[in-house]
């Protein structure tokens, strides 16, 4: 059987949580929810100096534990024990950060972990560089679904351009990735509501996993979202297809036309039909390409900083908590 990590990426407002809750109703698998911990931790690498050190570890693992934005309370694990475990374990960074989720995994009596924040989608050279043997779902949405739902999200404080570019930019960064098929895999929201049980039994065979009834029922795990996270209140009923295409009333008729301007390509490579929208006005689309080469000027900036930053790593990234992870990492027996 296989215990290599799984991590679910997106676009926000995709359907990452309730495939994240398909998934954890596996008897083998458990997906906790978000944390801020992941990228955080390979973005501040270089802080916390060569984890070989077990004093450094526990300064990491200190980290980790201490603050509300890395989320480590929502995940039940008992601080102090993730702490010294950490220090007792192998030195690397994915090897502390792996911890976490492989504790969570433990606490539900599951062998196999894995994790989903659909920004991952941006930062799969981190997801790569701590867990080489990951494998990692892309789970799309119809665009125009996407940019409906994100305008009513209470933390998505930005307007229409930057709702439009969140979707276009996952569907890049996926094309982009460069990964194999054993290691990176897309499947439709639209198809996983129509017809889950088909699409579970495709992900599994991905997985390398028997496909379980429970998957089919994701409410029965729902208890492990955070009552306040509101905005995932549908993901505690019954999987259906009432969500799919409600951008017809949810766009206005401009909202509509920048969309399927913008996204025109993208959305038919991935099956979806165009409405016919007319063309949208030269203004919006130019305000949403300046507000893509904003994105892209960050992107190849952090790319830079990025190159530079593996040169000055201090100590190993890559987990070691696994053998296949040993392996990789040329520490296997």
């Amino acid at each position: 059987m296989s215990d290599r990590p799984i991590f679910i990426v997106a676009c926000p407002r995709s359907g990452t949580t309730l495939l994240q809750l398909m998934l954890h109703a596996h008897p083998r698998i458990a997906i906790p929810p978000e944390t801020r911990i992941l990228v955080q931790a390979y973005l501040k690498r270089r802080r916390f100096g060569d984890l070989r050190n077990p004093e450094r570890r526990r300064e990491m693992a200190q980290w980790v534990t201490g603050g509300h934005r890395t989320q480590f309370g929502d995940l039940g694990i008992d601080k102090h024990e993730f702490i010294e475990r950490a220090v007792a374990g192998p030195g690397s960074l994915g090897s502390v950060v792996g911890l976490v989720y492989k504790m969570f995994g433990e606490q539900h009596g599951k062998p196999r972990w894995g994790d989903k924040r659909p920004p991952y989608i941006k930062h799969m050279d981190a997801l790569i560089a701590m867990f080489p043997d990951c494998q990692i779902v892309h789970i799309i949405r119809d665009g125009r679904d996407c940019v409906s739902s994100l305008k009513e999200m209470p933390w998505f404080k930005e307007d229409i351009y930057q709702a439009v570019n969140r979707w276009c930019e996952a569907i890049d960064f996926g094309r982009k990735c460069g990964l194999g098929p054993d290691s990176y895999y897309e499947m439709r929201y639209e198809d996983l509501t129509a017809e889950p049980e088909l699409e579970l039994k495709k992900l599994c065979a991905f997985l390398g996993e028997e496909y379980h009834p429970a998957m089919k029922e994701p409410s029965k795990v729902a208890d492990t979202i955070p009552s306040h996270k509101s905005w995932h209140e549908n993901t505690r009923g019954e999987v259906t297809t009432s969500r799919t295409g409600t951008w017809a009333t949810r766009l206005d008729p401009w909202e509509l036309s920048l969309c399927e301007t913008v996204m025109g390509e993208r959305l038919t490579a991935y099956g979806y039909e165009l409405s016919g929208a007319p063309k949208a006005e030269r203004k919006h689309v130019a305000q949403y390409e300046k507000t893509a080469a904003y994105w892209k000027r960050r992107y190849r900036k952090r790319a830079v900083t990025e190159w530079f930053n593996r040169f000055r790593e201090a100590g190993p990234v890559a987990a070691q908590l696994t053998e296949g992870q040993r392996e990789l990492s040329g520490l296997g027996s």
